[in-house]
């Protein structure tokens, strides 16, 4: 069932008081959207929310991006409370950051997605996981030490754009090194796959 007026109009004051990137004809207009996906959700839950599948579909179809990895924790980092679905504030402030996020937003929330353990470190594995999806397909004995050679190059850059020289040589990049790096380079701020929408 739809959502009745008013408690529209509350939600819709509620998220615009928050300190987000959208005025309230647009907080209305992506809780209509977010009503409609809604029902097109598989989910069974008592509150409306937005699965996986339907989630990692808007973000193929609307926003361009394909890698099955990076979707899955572009999901991850949406659902704040981690209950396998994205409520319609989750869903309202996850695109404010997406879409019109600053840059400081935009780096906590890249961190967040090449985070793919939750620990506060983007490791050696996950760049070359992240980078082993996001790359085309080569011959498969070329592939593999390609890939480890780009890990080198990548992490080499980022230790050299924040002047630390990874001194424990355990091949992990912290948030204030890839806030670094991304502020001295703003290419680097998607160097382990697309997480952003694409400009097109």
């Amino acid at each position: 069932a739809a959502m009745n007026r008013k408690k529209l109009q509350q939600l819709v004051e509620s998220l615009s008081r928050a300190p987000r990137h959208f005025n309230k004809y647009e907080v209305e207009c992506l809780i209509k959207l977010f009503e409609k996906l809604a029902a097109d959700s598989s989910s069974h839950c008592a509150t409306s929310s937005l699965d996986r599948m339907v989630f990692r579909d808007i973000l193929h179809r609307t926003f361009g991006m394909m890698d099955d990895l990076l979707m899955d924790r572009v999901f991850r980092v949406f659902d704040k409370d981690n209950d396998s679905g994205i409520s319609v504030v989750e869903w309202v402030e996850g695109l404010s950051t997406l879409l019109r996020g600053t840059l400081e937003e935009r780096i906590q929330y890249c961190f967040e997605v090449y985070d793919l353990n939750g620990d506060g470190f983007i490791a050696r594995e996950a760049i070359f996981q992240m980078l082993k999806n996001s790359l085309l397909k080569q011959p498969p004995e070329d592939s593999e030490e390609g890939i480890k050679d780009l890990v080198d190059i990548v992490l080499k850059k980022m230790a050299i754009s924040f002047l630390l020289q990874d001194r424990d040589r355990d091949g992990k990049i912290s948030f204030t090194d890839f806030d670094q790096s991304v502020r001295d380079e703003n290419l680097l701020l998607e160097a382990f796959g697309q997480c952003l929408p694409d400009r097109k």
